[in-house]
C-alpha cells in the first residue's frame, strides 16, 4: 500500500479518490502542516515512510542539497487541476514508475509523462534523469 502526504496546493479532495485506490493518504491541511516548511514536511514524510505528492520544486532542491534517499517525491507540473484529473495523472504515472518510486525517487509528472531520478541524488545522478 503506497503512504502518502499531499502538499497545500492539491486538493483536499484528492485524498478521497487516492484511498479508493487503496492508497493511505493525508493532506497537510488535515494535519494542520497548511502552513509547514518543506523542511517540516519532509521531517514529518520519513518516519512516516510517505511520499510526498507536491505542486512544490523545492522539495526536489532540499533532497539534492541533503543526499537524503527519503522520501520519495512526485511533484506534479500542470497547475489547476482538479481532484479528478490530478489523480488520474498521478495513479498513471505511479503505475509506469512503481519500482522506482518504490526504491526512492523523484519524479516530475506532466501528462503522459514522468521524469524521475534516484535517490540520494549525487552529482553524477543530477544530470541525468530516467524518462517513464
Amino acid at each position: 500500500m503506497i503512504r502518502a502526504l499531499l502538499d497545500q496546493g492539491l486538493p483536499r479532495s484528492s485524498t478521497a479518490l487516492l484511498r479508493k485506490a487503496g492508497w493511505d493518504v493525508v493532506h497537510v491541511g488535515d494535519l494542520g502542516m497548511a502552513a509547514a516548511t518543506d523542511a517540516a514536511i519532509l521531517a514529518f514524510a520519513v518516519p512516516e515512510k510517505r511520499w510526498i505528492v507536491t505542486l512544490d520544486a523545492d522539495f526536489h532542491r532540499l533532497l539534492a542539497i541533503s543526499g537524503a534517499s527519503a522520501p520519495t517525491v512526485i511533484r506534479i507540473r500542470e497547475e489547476g487541476l482538479t481532484a479528478e484529473p490530478l489523480v488520474k495523472l498521478i495513479l498513471a504515472a505511479v503505475d509506469r514508475s512503481r519500482a522506482a518510486l518504490d526504491a526512492g525517487a523523484v519524479a516530475s509528472v506532466t501528462a503522459g509523462k514522468a521524469r524521475l531520478r534516484a535517490l540520494p541524488i549525487t552529482p553524477a545522478r543530477a544530470g541525468r534523469p530516467q524518462d517513464g
